[in-house]
């Protein structure tokens, strides 16, 4: 096939391709209802998720929902979440997200973006995955892994999560926009690393601009 010659083009490519190599991608955080999937994504800031995933049995029984979240001392809630780092900031922001919860929405977890961006800790990368994961409405997240594969693979050359966001939610339809987020982030964490990304593997060598590999090997 010839390589597709825009970012929308080559978006429409790269999504066929993950959707072949990830086809059951799944959030790798563990959770069984969206108050859990909420703070862990709160405590996934800067951690990966096997870190978080060792972490949140004991906060969920402890702080099995909103409420008690809401009322819980910061002191005793950082010891729990210190290994995530940041761990105060997680603490304060993982107790304001109770309360407000509670207070402001009866304490069942908002489902709109603009809803959820009124809570502590969260941003539109978090309220993305809540809306995508478990409501199964559109939402795509925009984190390190998205936002570097999407330059890196000639998407776009914007930097701002938000500017990324709205580039890509443009050229896939709303229905995919998690699931294309999801196999981003798989895709970045198994094939397109940061530092040392495995370009002769990797299954958009032929159709990506910053491939490594000599240019007489995208001859596939």
């Amino acid at each position: 096939m010839g390589k597709p010659r825009t970012p929308a083009g080559r978006a429409k490519e790269v999504a066929s391709r993950l959707a072949e190599l990830y086809p059951g991608a799944e959030c790798e955080l563990n959770h069984s209802n969206p108050y859990e999937l909420l703070a862990a994504t709160i405590l996934s800031a800067q951690c990966t998720d096997a870190r978080v995933n060792m972490v949140t049995p004991a906060l969920f029984k402890k702080y099995p929902t909103p409420l008690a979240l809401s009322q819980a001392n910061q002191e005793e809630l950082e010891v729990i979440v210190k290994s995530t780092g940041f761990y105060q900031s997680k603490a304060k922001n993982l107790i304001g997200m109770g309360r407000v919860v509670t207070e402001n929405f009866g304490g069942v977890i908002p489902h709109e973006l603009e809803d959820l961006v009124t809570l502590p800790g969260v941003g539109r990368k978090t309220g993305n995955v809540l809306r995508s994961v478990v409501f199964d409405l559109p939402g795509l997240a925009v984190d390190t892994h998205v936002g570097r594969l999407s330059r890196r693979m000639g998407l776009t050359t914007e930097e701002d999560p938000v500017k990324v966001e709205k580039v890509l939610n443009a050229f896939i339809p709303p229905a995919e926009w998690g699931r294309f987020s999801l196999r981003l982030i798989l895709h970045g964490r198994r094939v397109c690393d940061a530092k040392k990304p495995k370009c002769d593997i990797c299954e958009m060598e032929d159709i990506c601009p910053s491939s490594n590999l000599p240019t007489k090997s995208k001859s596939k």
